[in-house]
């Protein structure tokens, strides 16, 4: 199967990656966590729109691409309903009533009318809405774990390894990817579902993430492995 990254990298890209041992692949963990970062309408849009016209609502939105990987993360979050594992959304909000300076990127870009706590542009999309028991963490900053008590809840419940999916795989995912790995957990990038404003961003910052914190693979093979995943108790 051709990877994304693949027409972006020369012969000397993939020999000296390749000879450095990098990309080596860790697998999911018996415990793992699906987190889904900021899927809200400030980077969707409204509905599958080119992202030339998106950004004249939404400066923010990545356009068509976040509405072809939607239905890939319903497939794996229907998984883990289906499993009962653990599912952390994130989204990001501008304040009503500080300095939105540097709040996820540069400038005061969440100073934005629809970017504002509790406005439209910070909604999880409804294709992926929550359901009781899920938890939604708003955030301030690229990573999921900056800030917020990510960590404290992953631990209690006994989670090993994290799947990452949503936007920007540039930004807040590879953020999350790399803390993940800080923090010693297995991380699991399904392809098909993250998206970005950029091709090339999005296709270079997936391949970073495989040669070096987490394991790039299709959403089916994802998929696969939830399906055969053994969970303590099951089977007794």
């Amino acid at each position: 199967m051709a990877r994304v990254w693949e027409k972006y990298l020369d012969e000397r890209d993939l020999k000296i990656y390749s000879g450095a041992g990098l990309g080596t692949m860790y697998g999911l963990g018996k415990k793992p966590a699906l987190l889904i970062i900021d899927v809200q309408y400030g980077f969707t849009g409204d509905g599958p729109e080119d992202i030339e016209e998106a950004i004249k609502t939404y400066p923010t939105s990545c356009g068509i691409a976040s509405w072809e990987a939607i239905p890939h993360i319903r497939r794996v979050l229907e998984t883990f309903r289906e499993k009962g594992l653990p599912v952390i959304y994130t989204i990001i909000e501008g304040s009503k009533c500080s300095d939105n300076d540097r709040v996820a990127i540069k400038g005061q870009i969440f100073d934005h009318p629809l970017l504002l706590e509790g406005e439209k542009g910070t909604k999880v999309v409804e294709e992926l809405a929550p359901v009781n028991g899920e938890v939604i963490l708003s955030k301030k900053k690229p990573s999921a774990f900056f800030g917020t008590p990510l960590v404290s809840l992953l631990t209690a419940k006994g989670v090993d390894s994290v799947i990452v999916t949503g936007c920007t795989t540039s930004g807040c995912i590879r953020a999350t990817v790399v803390d993940a790995f800080s923090n010693n957990y297995k991380v699991v990038v399904p392809e098909e579902c993250v998206f970005d404003r950029g091709v090339t961003t999005h296709a270079i910052n997936l391949f970073d993430i495989q040669q070096k914190y987490g394991d790039v693979i299709p959403v089916q093979q994802v998929i696969s492995l939830l399906e055969t995943l053994k969970l303590e108790g099951e089977g007794k």
